[in-house]
């Protein structure tokens, strides 16, 4: 079996996965800001490293997945000004910053619960590590990197620069950021505006704040993953994941904390997702085209035709790679909705299906394993594995329709790999419909007059699949014959 490779973000370029430890994992993946409900981008990441964790669970790794809550230090400018984004929220709806850290945070989690993601192995907060956040802030003080100034304290991102590579993540050059920038307004106490605040002086109407060795304030937003990951993972691990657009600054500016204070880099493999548009456009509230996961899942948005289950969303979401573009739009839930029930269906086929005395099939299970499993050590590629998959009902319905038979041995190490795939791996999990559910029952007909057809003309009794295909017609019911099999659709 070909070795996991993995995309990293520092090389731009695929790398063999070599775990620091043999047999255990570090793994930390930069969580949500709680002050809004979950929406399509808190999926998409979610959705996306879920898969690295299963993937490496299955392959039989011990992994530790520390997932952060940020509820604490995220300004609403990344030059380190405005508003905290939970203490905003909190004044405008005339609550305590922790009665919406813990609604969101809820929420997030019954959200992703529902996409069927896994709950991290830790899930620490900002606000609870406040003692490790200032200890790393006195580490890159003694060590020379950073600079205190009127009670906040800021990283001196030149004077790293003399000693340390600053940009290689996100591929930008520090002559060219130094060149390009400009003073802003509020900014006069950095010595540069590159540099960054890792602990911030608080104004006394700021609601979250905390004493320290510069006086009453809170840690910058960058600071908390160093103190978190530090913590829990050790000062190297193995695997940093977050979305694409938190390589600059956040995971930048991660980098030069953890050589800063510890003098060596995070992490060995940086992950990063791509992001998620909206038929073809950036999501954002000012476009109308901002969409919950529960207004997705219930369908109301203006912008839904109908609600899509979560299941639906997971699997329409893993029909892409993780670093590609994924563009959100109704018909592609709809034809993911569709792929999904196909292979469902398929499934319930394998497990009701007998075992013959002797396997008469086209099915090579061994290079079928193989395809599967390379496609997951080749960056997690979930879509070629998806379509290896659906080449599986193919087989499937081959051994449903009496043209193939598995004995024992090989029908279960074949339904069993499957499973594994689908489940363990994919994350799908099977729908609770309702038997009264209309669009159920059709799907449920038409599924039966196509095994009909398809049974008279195995039987060569073309006049009965013709009149089936004519009457569909008429109905304005298409129906379409493939190698995979025959679809329909209301033209």
């Amino acid at each position: 079996m070909s070795q996991l490779q993995m995309f990293n973000s520092r090389s731009r370029e695929k790398e063999t996965f070599k775990p620091i430890n043999p047999e255990h994992i570090g793994m930390y993946v930069c969580g949500p800001t709680v002050y809004g409900d979950p929406h399509l981008g808190h999926a998409r990441s979610n959705v996306s490293f879920d898969i690295v964790f299963r993937y490496l669970q299955y392959l039989g790794y011990k992994v530790r997945y520390v997932r952060n809550i940020t509820d604490v230090g995220h300004l609403e400018s990344d030059a380190d000004e405005g508003e905290d984004k939970v203490a905003k929220k909190a004044r405008v709806e005339k609550l305590e910053p922790m009665e919406i850290v813990q609604r969101y945070t809820i929420e997030y989690h019954d959200r992703m619960r529902e996409l069927n993601s896994l709950p991290p192995s830790i899930e620490p907060s900002a606000s609870g590590h406040i003692i490790e956040q200032i200890n790393i802030v006195k580490k890159i003080l003694d060590n020379g990197y950073a600079y205190e100034s009127n009670g906040s304290v800021y990283f001196d991102v030149q004077k790293y620069a003399k000693d340390f590579k600053y940009g290689e993540l996100s591929g930008k050059k520090l002559e060219d950021m130094l060149e390009g920038s400009r003073e802003l307004e509020g900014q006069a106490e950095k010595h540069s505006s590159v540099d960054f605040a890792i602990w911030k002086k608080a104004k006394p109407e700021h609601i979250m704040q905390w004493d320290s060795p510069w006086g009453k304030g809170f840690p910058g937003w960058h600071l908390e993953c160093t103190a978190m990951s530090t913590k829990y993972l050790g000062n190297h691990f193995d695997i940093h994941c977050g979305g694409m657009d938190l390589q600059f600054p956040h995971h930048e500016a991660e980098i030069a904390q953890n050589n800063g204070s510890y003098g060596e880099e995070p992490c060995n493999y940086w992950l990063h997702n791509n992001m998620l548009t909206i038929e073809g456009k950036k999501m954002g509230k000012s476009l109308g085209n901002f969409i919950t996961l529960k207004e997705l899942f219930d369908g109301d948005h203006k912008l839904l035709e109908q609600p899509y289950h979560p299941m639906t969303v997971r699997f329409f979401m893993l029909q892409a790679h993780y670093r590609s573009t994924l563009d959100f739009s109704n018909e592609a839930l709809q034809a993911a909705e569709k792929g999904f029930s196909r292979l469902m269906k398929a499934y319930s086929i394998l497990e009701k299906t007998e075992p013959g005395k002797e396997s008469k099939s086209d099915l090579n299970f061994e290079k079928f394993k193989e395809n599967c499993l390379s496609a997951l050590n080749d960056d997690f590629n979930t879509p070629v594995l998806i379509a290896h998959l659906f080449e599986a009902v193919k087989h499937i319905n081959a051994l449903d329709q009496g043209n193939a038979t598995l004995n024992e041995e090989d029908l279960n190490q074949f339904r069993t790999f499957v499973g594994d795939m689908l489940f363990t791996v994919l994350g799908l999990k099977r729908i609770d419909t309702d038997s009264n559910d209309s669009s159920d029952l059709v799907d449920g007909l038409m599924e039966l007059i196509i095994d009909l057809r398809t049974r008279a003309k195995q039987a060569k009794d073309y006049d009965t699949a013709d009149a089936i295909r004519d009457r569909l017609t008429e109905m304005n019911v298409q129906l379409k014959d493939s190698k995979e099999g025959t679809s329909w659709e209301v033209s």
